[in-house]
C-alpha cells in the first residue's frame, strides 16, 4: 500500500512542469554558484581586499533593492515562465563577459562589478518569477512537498556548483566560465518548453500604487511579515560565504579546491534535510521549529568563526546549510500558502530581498566588517546577532511561534 508521501512523491514527478521547473533551477543555481566561486577567488587573489569580496555582494544587491517591485509587478502582470528563459539568457551573456575579462587585460575590478550589476539584475528577476510559479505547476495539498522537493535540488546544486567550480578553477579558470555557460544554456532550454499558462491574467496598468502593494500586504498579514522580516536580518548578520576566499587562501590555507569543498558543505547539510523533510506529509510544530532551527544557524557561525581545523569548519558548514534548509522551507511555505496568487508575485518580490538578495548584502556585510575588525571577528560577531534576533523576534510576533501546521495558514 502506497503511503501520503508516495502518492505525493508520483503526483508531483508524474507533472511535465515540475520535472522542467527542477531542472532549470538547478541548472541556474550550478551556473551562479560556478560564477560566484570563479569572481570571488580571480578578485580576492588581484586585490587580496577582504572589501572588495563584500563589493562583489553589494554589486549584486544593489540591482534587486532597486528593482524588486518591478520585477514583482511584471511576475504578476506577463507571463512567468517567458521572465525566467529571459533571465537565464541574461545570466549565459554575463558568463561571457566575464570570460572575455578572464582572457582579456583590459578587465579590472570595476569592469568586474559593472558585469555583476548585470548578473543581479537577471537574479532579480528569475528569483521573483521562480518563486510566484511554483504553486502554478503543482496542485496546493501537495505544495509543502513540492517546497521541499524544489529546496532539495537547489541544495544539491549549491553542493554541485561549488565543488565543480572548485576543481574547474585548479584545472583552468576559463573552463569554470565554459561550464557556466553551458548549464545556464540548458536552463534556458528547460525553461522554454514548460507550458500551461503561467501567469496571473490583469488588465492593470503598472502604478506605484500597484508596485507597493507587495509591501502592504506584507505588513498586515503578521505571519508573513514576521517571516519575511526575520529571514532578512538572519541572512544579513549571518553572511559567511563571501569571506569563504579568504579562511581558504589565509586562515585554513586550503587552497582553491578547499573553497569549493567548503562552499559544497551547506549544499550537503541541505540536500539532506530537504530529502528528510520531503518524507514528512503532515509537518507540525512548524513555527517553533523554524525558531530552533534558526538559533542552530547562529550556532554553526559561531564554530566556524573560531575553528582553525579544516573538518570542524566543514562541519559547521554542513550544520549552516542544514538548519537554513528547515527554516526556508517553512518560511518559504508559509508565505506561498498566505498569498493569492494575483498577488504572489509582488509578495514573492519582497520575499525575494530576504531569502537570496539579502544574501549579497550580508556579504557585503561581512566584508565591510572584516576590513575594519579582521575577518574571524566579523563571522563571530554575526553569528552571536542571529542569537539575538531570534529571541528579539520570537517576543514581537508569538503568532508565528504557536503555528502547528501549514493549514492554519492558507488563504
Amino acid at each position: 500500500m502506497m503511503t501520503d508521501s508516495d502518492k505525493k512523491f508520483k503526483q508531483l514527478f508524474c507533472n511535465r512542469n515540475f520535472v522542467l521547473f527542477l531542472l532549470m533551477r538547478s541548472c541556474n543555481v550550478i551556473g551562479v554558484q560556478i560564477v560566484t566561486v570563479a569572481v570571488g577567488w580571480y578578485v580576492y587573489q588581484l586585490t587580496r581586499d577582504p572589501l572588495d569580496l563584500g563589493y562583489i555582494g553589494l554589486a549584486q544587491f544593489a540591482p534587486s533593492l532597486a528593482l524588486f517591485l518591478v520585477a514583482g509587478y511584471v511576475s504578476d502582470k506577463y507571463d512567468r515562465r517567458m521572465t525566467i528563459v529571459v533571465s537565464n539568457v541574461i545570466h549565459l551573456v554575463v558568463v561571457f563577459l566575464l570570460l572575455g575579462v578572464s582572457l582579456s587585460n583590459w578587465g579590472n575590478i570595476k569592469t568586474i562589478l559593472l558585469i555583476l550589476v548585470i548578473h543581479g539584475i537577471a537574479r532579480t528577476f528569475f528569483h521573483t518569477a521562480s518563486q510566484a510559479i511554483l504553486p502554478n505547476i503543482v496542485a496546493s495539498h501537495v505544495f509543502p512537498n513540492a517546497v521541499a522537493y524544489s529546496s532539495s535540488v537547489n541544495k544539491a546544486a549549491q553542493l554541485i556548483g561549488p565543488a565543480l567550480g572548485g576543481v574547474l578553477l585548479a584545472l583552468s579558470e576559463d573552463w569554470a566560465y565554459y561550464v557556466a555557460g553551458c548549464s545556464f544554456l540548458l536552463a534556458v532550454c528547460a525553461s522554454s518548453v514548460m507550458s500551461g499558462q503561467l501567469k496571473y491574467k490583469s488588465a492593470d496598468r503598472m502604478t506605484l500604487t500597484r508596485m507597493l502593494s507587495g509591501f502592504s500586504y506584507v505588513w498586515r498579514n503578521k505571519i508573513v511579515l514576521g517571516a519575511v522580516s526575520i529571514d532578512l536580518v538572519a541572512v544579513l548578520l549571518g553572511g559567511v560565504m563571501g569571506l569563504l576566499p579568504i579562511y581558504a587562501s589565509d586562515i585554513l590555507a586550503v587552497g582553491p579546491d578547499g573553497l569549493g569543498l567548503m562552499r559544497a558543505m551547506p549544499g550537503i547539510g541541505a540536500l539532506f534535510m530537504g530529502l528528510v523533510l520531503a518524507q514528512i506529509a503532515h509537518p507540525r510544530y512548524v513555527g517553533a521549529t523554524m525558531f530552533i532551527t534558526l538559533a542552530l544557524f547562529g550556532g554553526s557561525i559561531v564554530i566556524f568563526s573560531l575553528s582553525t581545523v579544516f573538518w570542524i569548519s566543514l562541519a559547521a558548514l554542513a550544520i549552516y546549510g542544514a538548519s537554513d534548509m528547515v527554516s526556508v522551507y517553512i518560511r518559504l511555505t508559509l508565505v506561498q500558502l498566505a498569498t493569492p496568487d494575483e498577488m504572489r508575485g509582488r509578495v514573492s518580490a519582497v520575499n525575494s530581498i530576504s531569502i537570496n538578495a539579502s544574501n549579497e548584502l550580508g556579504d557585503f556585510r561581512a566584508g565591510l566588517m572584516a576590513s575594519g575588525f579582521g575577518t574571524v571577528p566579523a563571522v563571530l560577531i554575526g553569528g552571536i546577532a542571529t542569537f539575538a534576533v531570534v529571541g528579539v523576534w520570537m517576543k514581537v510576533f508569538p503568532g508565528l511561534v504557536k503555528i502547528n501546521r501549514f493549514d492554519d495558514v492558507k488563504k
